[in-house]
């Protein structure tokens, strides 16, 4: 809709005009500062621009009124106006706010280590790229959702470790010397006693430590995927580390020719500092065993490889001084930095009635992203991780996910479109007649229920192009909170306008549900 007033506006001046929104709702739907801009060309003053422009924009169909309001103009849409932008919202149903973006954008996300389950700030990166992936797909970006399996180094041997001496431990109840460095908590007991049922006492030998490394990381990653499944994630690819390192030679040779790498000490180093690194990074160490940014070199390389128009990596706050060095590498392979996007995510703080949440026993030292699924369900964990931006840290009671009440998000928007169901069931009217109905002299407060409902379409082009989801999820709050405003004081079955304020009420939940949608959430038609 503002698109579309935009593009009248720009076609009539030709100029690309900046196009408001008043915060006082009196002064109109749209406002714009243009006269000011063309003052100095036509070398008058910008109120008396204002006004000249404001009679020409009055015979326009698509306004009742525009105004000049101190060198603002100020525009309010007419009924006929907003009434087809209704029926285009409730003829797409669920495809309202569509859009054909067509540019090709390789998304990963959660990425995790196969070597646990995943916990509430892996949820957090989860749960915030699916909604981004939504978000795009609506707009029409060709997005591919991905998943780096770090299933090599040495966290795996240590997995494969761990699971090896704590089941001669807790299992066979052998003596053992514990060493410091080893993964803990009953999952690795869990996977311990899985393997030794399926292949015996015989395979918990040193020797084997390599092959029950093997076992143990199949069978997180297969947790991994059944955790994600709960909360309605899926990925277009899984990509393994170790599947890449064959390519190793291939990457080093790119940086070699691109004059991004040099010996030094028998170890081999990336030239970050030519890229604006803090330092150059070590890639090989002096025992040739390739580091961890050797890894994502090779990663990088493969993505670039795929040819998308954009990158997009997912990582948590503490990746935050890795962005510069993997730039720099991709920039010594031979490709645009630009290309890649890095979004980082903040901690997750949860409490529930007001006392932190206890850690998982299962995990040691976690929160697990099934048991607060568990808790709680995958629509409220799934709101509650789009709500608030993802670089700051994020605190909230499980208590308040669970009430009935406007404190509970998901409650209140659910409430909002089940009522409108309910609403539809006692109007002797049709659907199709309400469908029907052309509006005419609105009051304002009915033009602001409905104006507020047509504008998801810039929402979800707005949340995604800033990245920030809150966005979506504040307006569907917003718009929830309006209505039960509205419908708390307005009767409306049984009176004249019954058509026009149930049409207005089938947009608002038209869009209610179009955001739940995108936000993996089904909208829910009885309470």
């Amino acid at each position: 809709m503002k698109n579309t007033i935009k593009n009248i506006l720009n076609k009539t001046l030709n100029k690309n005009i900046v196009l408001e929104k008043p915060k006082d709702k009196k002064f109109g739907h749209f406002a714009t500062p243009v006269a000011f801009s063309m003052a100095k060309e036509l070398r008058k003053s910008p109120i008396k621009i204002a006004e000249d422009l404001a009679k020409q924009f009055s015979d326009m169909k698509e306004f009742s009124q525009v105004d000049a309001v101190k060198g603002y103009l100020n525009f309010h849409l007419n009924d006929d106006f907003l009434n087809s932008y209704a029926d285009k919202s409730l003829n797409l149903g669920l495809d309202f706010g569509r859009a054909n973006k067509n540019e090709k954008i390789l998304l990963e996300f959660v990425s995790a280590n196969p070597t646990g389950p995943l916990h509430i700030g892996h949820t957090r990166g989860a749960v915030y790229g699916d909604t981004l992936l939504k978000l795009g797909l609506h707009l029409g970006y060709k997005i591919d959702a991905e998943y780096y399996l770090n299933d090599a180094g040495n966290q795996i041997f240590l997995l494969g470790n761990s699971i090896y001496l704590m089941g001669l431990k807790h299992i066979f109840k052998r003596e053992i010397t514990e060493p410091e460095e080893l993964y803990r908590g009953e999952y690795i007991i869990d996977l311990a006693q899985e393997i030794a049922d399926e292949f015996g006492e015989a395979i918990f030998t040193e020797s084997n430590i390599k092959k029950i490394s093997e076992i143990g990381t199949k069978k997180m990653i297969a947790e991994i995927q059944s955790n994600l499944n709960g909360v309605q994630i899926k990925f277009d690819y899984y990509v393994s580390e170790k599947s890449l390192y064959p390519k190793w030679e291939e990457s080093l040779k790119l940086l070699e020719k691109n004059s991004g790498v040099y010996k030094k000490d028998d170890k081999l180093w990336l030239k970050s500092t030519e890229n604006g690194d803090e330092k150059d990074r070590v890639i090989v160490r002096d025992n040739g065993i390739p580091t961890y940014l050797a890894g994502d070199i090779i990663y990088h390389n493969n993505k670039f490889q795929r040819d998308y128009d954009k990158y997009i990596n997912i990582w948590g706050a503490d990746h935050h001084g890795y962005i510069t060095r993997v730039k720099s590498a991709i920039d010594f392979l031979g490709y645009d930095s630009k290309k890649l996007e890095v979004l980082l995510t903040q901690m997750v703080s949860l409490l529930k009635d007001g006392k932190p949440y206890k850690m998982s026993k299962r995990a040691g030292t976690f929160i697990l992203m099934r048991d607060v699924i568990d808790e709680v369900g995958a629509d409220a964990i799934r709101f509650i991780f789009a709500s608030k931006t993802p670089d700051t840290s994020l605190e909230f009671d499980l208590a308040d996910l669970t009430k009935e009440d406007s404190s509970n998000p998901v409650f209140y928007i659910n409430y909002a479109h089940a009522r409108i169901q309910s609403l539809l069931s006692k109007s002797e009217f049709s659907k199709d007649e309400i469908l029907a109905e052309q509006f005419a002299k609105m009051d304002l407060e009915k033009k602001e229920i409905l104006f507020l409902a047509l504008q998801l379409p810039e929402i979800i082009e707005d949340s995604f192009e800033s990245r920030q989801t809150q966005k979506l999820t504040d307006y569907l709050q917003s718009l929830a909170s309006n209505f039960h405003s509205f419908y708390n004081k307005t009767k409306m079955v049984g009176v004249e306008n019954e058509k026009t304020l149930l049409k207005i009420s089938l947009v608002v939940a038209n869009s209610l549900k179009v955001g739940l949608s995108i936000l993996g959430i089904q909208a829910k038609d009885r309470m």
